[in-house]
């Protein structure tokens, strides 16, 4: 089926009495645009190393991350997930989004009041720096809410006739959408916010951020003409932000409707129509049996986050046994994808670590929150969250560091790495303090963000023998070796079954790319003999000869195999 074709039949379901004018125009509008040719090799993101990063708490604002672009290159990265740009007031760290179509004047480096030719010629050079390293960019767009001060809604808090009004969801009855959970427990108590006259508006994260009502066509048609104007600037792909809550229904828990998808389904067909391999990024925070729902048969997302995979490295490596990251990733509990699509996985992230019951059982939760929530501060969200930067959640243990990335950079996915994880980047608690006052929020998770003083980092990463460098160094030739094998980030995963209960094995095939991965979740240093048909075989992380039959591994130690 042709696209256009696509988009109208998508169209009809959502919007059955609509009278399609709108659809027509839009339609017209798609046509007006320049035909972009798509990205080399169309699953490209299957063959990334993303680094995620805030521009302003990286380095400042474009121009500086732009210097860094090197250093981000030599670590072994090829795709950049910029963490919010978009003009915002800054309460909810960007994701509180003012304008759509504005860059904030602060990482342009350009004075407030700057025209959009100036923000092209900003942002498009830094895009044409990246891309001439090999390095794609995507970013985040917050489609489920934005910033109480964005123009649409100030609108329609001036007049209930405004015909902003319908953007955004309004009662007077709170009782309304009373199965939707609360999903910022401890920071907010409802999801309803009084806006004067008996009204309320409905949001589901913070109560500055209403959501959007996508039941209004024109809120899709007009979300949907921002994201073409940055792919049509360069940007080579959308993280979507909050995307199960799109859709709201009575008597449902307003998660991951059939309509939430059909949305889902519009944008890509609307972003494939001009430039196809723009990767779109399902950020949902939901069990792996409904997070697939969000790939469809390969047209809605290309990839999605493993978010209950994160929290099962951790309590692996605190029980000292690989079952937690087994059985996560059977295919009882995680199904098959289409072939185009692709997991994303993480260890930390801008985030919690997220502890959530929607996909965490609470025996789980309740264990890791035990073993690793070492400060009161660190927690978050009642239990659900640990607010901590992956040093410190591993007590600036480099083995584990380095067995937590070896499990991650070698199992199936597409791996993230969060800006500063690879030298060791600590809690921040002076920036913490700094958007308490700023925010007026107790925010816990502004502990694992904070900007990088580049002085001292640098000075440390010079000194071998500092924390940071040794991080640095089992990071970056982790990374090294993973690029030039495709296996990773495409092979079949097969789990060894060693008989050693501190043993995590498996191979990763593809074509004739075969490697056996082998961790030690253990403290104390372990045997194990795997018998193979191979003989000898080499570690490509350190280039030596081992016996697959006679392993010996130190504590937290891990090999990459080949024969």
């Amino acid at each position: 089926m042709r696209q256009k074709d696509r988009l109208k039949q998508l169209w009809t379901k959502l919007y059955p009495t609509d009278d399609q004018a709108l659809l027509e125009s839009f339609l017209e509008t798609l046509d007006g645009m320049p035909a972009k040719q798509g990205n080399d090799g169309g699953d490209w993101y299957k063959d990334a190393v993303v680094y995620s990063l805030y521009v302003d708490l990286f380095n400042k604002d474009f121009q500086g991350l732009t210097e860094k672009l090197d250093y981000i290159k030599g670590l072994g990265v090829n795709c950049l997930w910029l963490l919010p740009i978009l003009d915002s007031p800054m309460r909810d760290a960007g994701f509180d989004i003012r304008n759509y179509d504005l860059i904030r004047h602060d990482l342009l480096g350009l004075p407030e009041g700057f025209s959009k030719v100036e923000q092209e010629k900003v942002f498009g050079k830094f895009l044409e720096e990246a891309h001439s390293r090999g390095i794609r960019v995507i970013f985040d767009i917050a489609v489920n809410h934005l910033s109480e001060t964005h123009p649409w809604f100030q609108e329609a808090l001036k007049d209930e006739n405004s015909p902003y009004r319908d953007y955004f969801i309004w009662t007077k009855d709170t009782s309304k959408y009373g199965k939707a959970r609360l999903l910022f427990k401890g920071m907010e108590n409802s999801n309803w916010e009084p806006a004067g006259d008996d009204w309320y508006y409905f949001h589901r994260f913070f109560s500055f951020q209403p959501d959007l009502n996508y039941r209004n066509p024109r809120v899709l048609v007009e979300m949907l003409q921002h994201f073409i104007y940055w792919q049509q600037m360069g940007v080579d792909g959308f993280r979507a932000d909050a995307i199960p809550y799109l859709w709201k229904e009575e008597d449902t828990d307003c998660e991951n409707l059939p309509n939430t998808h059909l949305i889902v389904k519009f944008f890509r067909a609307a972003l494939d129509y001009i430039k196809p391999g723009t990767l779109l990024l399902a950020e949902a925070c939901q069990k792996p049996v409904k997070v697939v729902e969000y790939l469809g048969d390969g047209d809605e997302c290309h990839a999605a986050y493993h978010f209950p995979l994160m929290p099962m490295f951790y309590k692996a490596i605190a029980q000292q046994k690989p079952d937690a990251i087994i059985n996560i990733l059977d295919t009882k509990v995680t199904p098959a994808i289409p072939d185009t699509a692709q997991w994303f996985t993480f260890l930390r992230c801008h985030d919690e670590l997220s502890l959530e019951l929607v996909y965490v059982s609470e025996e789980d939760r309740k264990y890791i929150h035990e073993q690793y929530c070492r400060e009161p501060q660190w927690d978050f969200r009642v239990g659900e969250g640990i607010s901590a930067r992956l040093a410190n959640l591993f007590e600036f243990d480099e083995r584990r560091i380095g067995l937590a990335y070896s499990m991650m950079l070698s199992l199936p996915g597409t791996p993230v790495i969060y800006y500063g994880d690879e030298f060791g980047k600590e809690n921040d608690k002076n920036f913490y303090e700094e958007m308490i006052r700023l925010t007026g929020k107790n925010d816990t998770r502004f502990l694992v963000r904070g900007k990088i003083d580049w002085t001292k980092r640098e000075s440390q990463l010079a000194n071998p023998d500092t924390f940071q460098s040794k991080v640095f160094d089992r990071i970056r030739t982790m990374l090294e070796k993973r690029s030039k094998h495709a296996a990773f980030g495409r092979g079949n995963l097969h789990f060894v079954n060693t008989e050693n209960p501190h043993i995590l094995a498996y191979y990763r095939q593809f074509n004739h790319d075969n490697l056996l991965v082998v961790h030690n979740l253990s403290d104390q240093e372990q045997s194990v003999s795997l018998i193979t048909d191979d003989g000898a075989a080499t570690d490509i992380l350190s280039h030596k000869k081992v016996d697959p039959n006679a392993l010996i591994l130190p504590a937290y130690g891990y090999l990459w195999l080949q024969a």
